[in-house]
């Protein structure tokens, strides 16, 4: 069981951070090639891929929007810690994720930086990192922020994603946080 305050992602690799960030952006022409590739390693992309093979790109990418950018009535599972959070983007969180980026000597080029993708990308830097700085950093990113919302995002996009792929990915983000 683990200790209050201490970061789960001593068994998660930097990889598979990666990876769980990767699958969150827009499919395109390439995507279903490169999930593919993916899933030699990754057993639990097998019965995803298998749906994504027998459906049209514009349905994949459709589902990808209702999800994640523009749902009708509602967007279901916003992959911001603001929006998810509080219903808007841009809140208290980003500025707050600015920092700690800053104090970690990155910055998040072309996306929010409370994007879920961001987040998971900045642990895998910090995880990689060996000093004790990147460590404080891992273990304010993951407690003050993805603990606080990630395990509802993964539960939401498992119940709500009508593909397989997005199940799963509710699934294994769920994960991160749950023995």
């Amino acid at each position: 069981m683990p200790i209050p305050g201490e970061v789960k992602t001593s068994g998660v690799s930097p990889e598979a951070l990666r990876l769980l960030a990767g699958l969150l952006a827009s499919p395109d022409g390439d995507s279903l090639e490169v999930l593919r590739e993916l899933a030699g390693d990754h057993a639990w992309l097998h019965q995803a891929l298998a749906e994504l093979d027998n459906l049209p790109l514009e349905e994949w990418q459709a589902e990808h929007t209702r999800l994640f950018i523009s749902g009708h009535p509602k967007t279901a599972c916003p992959p911001f810690e603001s929006a998810f959070l509080g219903g808007m983007m841009f809140g208290a969180a980003s500025e707050h994720l600015g920092d700690l980026y800053r104090r970690a000597g990155l910055q998040a080029d072309g996306a929010p930086t409370d994007y879920l993708g961001t987040m998971l990308e900045c642990a895998a830097w910090l995880q990689e990192q060996q000093c004790s700085h990147s460590s404080e950093l891992l273990r304010e990113l993951w407690a003050d922020h993805l603990a606080m919302w990630a395990p509802r995002f993964g539960a939401t996009l498992g119940e709500e994603g009508r593909l397989e792929l997005y199940r799963q990915l509710g699934h294994e983000i769920r994960g991160l946080f749950h023995d």
